[in-house]
């Protein structure tokens, strides 16, 4: 004899509360705010861009909201690869306790070196969050170096002590090089964000004269994602509320305006994911460059945040790491 009965459709009371449960325990995605927020155009203030979209253009989060979560791989892969190469050699270049650098040394006497200049909005961060770019380096026989230098709020605002300090800690690894079996004849300085911007205005200085260097002792840049005219950044409340702004620091800050002092060629790099400004001043950048006679290339990385872009540089593969090798022929 068949049985006809059909499956019932009533759910059970315990069904029910179960299913209300799964429901108050998933979170609900809200979908991310990408760039300025919603607002009625305003006038100009930079080319074709309003306030709110200047702040916006000189605020990363604004463009990559998971910036934070990023930010902490920095520090937690810095861990592992300190974990592998061993803790860096800390060594002073100056006379105050932020003048040092992290020296993660060669395997091999005679290496190649380069040299990192962190971001943070010239306002936090430090060495030991960067020493995840290491392994790449070190693997390949390279002596990689991260910097530490006064951050904005302790120079008043000011962004020249910090540039300075920059130029020094460049000059004193040149100057110590065979200390730690380093290679001057491959010599190599790069930065990112707003330590992209620290490294394009060291690339313009006079060594010689301010150093007693050669002019010509860099061998290659690599200036990722950084900032190189300084009026937009100024004219943005996202900055000048922190950074205190006048003439002859945007004058004297603007990597662009002196290209003319510039002897090393140049790879710049940035994403597309980052934000408006930050893509155009790269290509401004190394138009600029490029338009002088000088040697650049500029990389564009389609699908990469501003904060990516940064860890890519330990990668070999990534858009950054590959630009490295390529820059210091590493094959």
């Amino acid at each position: 004899m068949s049985d006809n009965r059909q499956p019932s459709t009533k759910l059970s009371r315990r069904a029910m509360l179960g299913t209300a449960a799964a429901m108050v325990s998933t979170p609900v995605l809200a979908e991310c705010q990408i760039g300025p927020p919603p607002h009625d155009k305003g006038s100009k203030v930079w080319m074709e861009l309003d306030q709110v979209e200047l702040d916006a253009a000189y605020d990363q989060s604004a463009y990559a909201p998971l910036q934070s979560q990023i930010q902490k791989r920095f520090t937690t892969s810095s861990d592992t690869t300190r974990a592998r190469l061993g803790a860096p050699k800390r060594l002073a270049y100056g006379p105050t306790a932020i003048e040092a650098l992290d020296l993660y040394p060669a395997r091999t006497a005679n290496a190649p070196i380069f040299i990192f200049v962190h971001g943070g909005r010239w306002l936090r961060t430090n060495a030991n969050d960067y020493g995840f770019p290491a392994d790449l380096f070190v693997n390949a026989g390279v002596n990689y170096i991260a910097i530490d230098f006064i951050q904005a709020d302790a120079a008043n605002g000011d962004l020249r002590p910090m540039a300075e300090q920059v130029r020094r800690a460049i000059a004193w690894v040149y100057a110590n090089a065979a200390s730690f079996g380093g290679d001057t004849k491959r010599f190599y300085v790069g930065g990112h964000s707003s330590g992209g911007h620290l490294c394009g205005v060291a690339l313009v200085t006079n060594w010689e004269k301010d150093f007693g260097l050669p002019a010509d002792m860099v061998t290659g840049g690599l200036l990722m994602s950084g900032l190189y005219e300084m009026k937009p950044a100024r004219l943005s409340g996202t900055r000048s509320a922190y950074i205190k702004f006048d003439d002859d620091m945007e004058q004297s800050m603007s990597a662009i305006r002196h290209i003319d002092k510039l002897r090393a060629p140049v790879v710049v790099t940035y994403g597309t994911y980052e934000t408006p400004e930050f893509q155009r001043q790269s290509r401004d950048f190394a138009a600029a460059v490029k338009a002088a006679g000088k040697p650049v290339e500029l990389i564009e990385a389609p699908s990469f945040n501003h904060f990516e872009m940064c860890e890519s540089l330990g990668n070999p593969y990534g858009p950054n790491g590959l630009a490295a090798r390529k820059l210091m022929k590493l094959g």
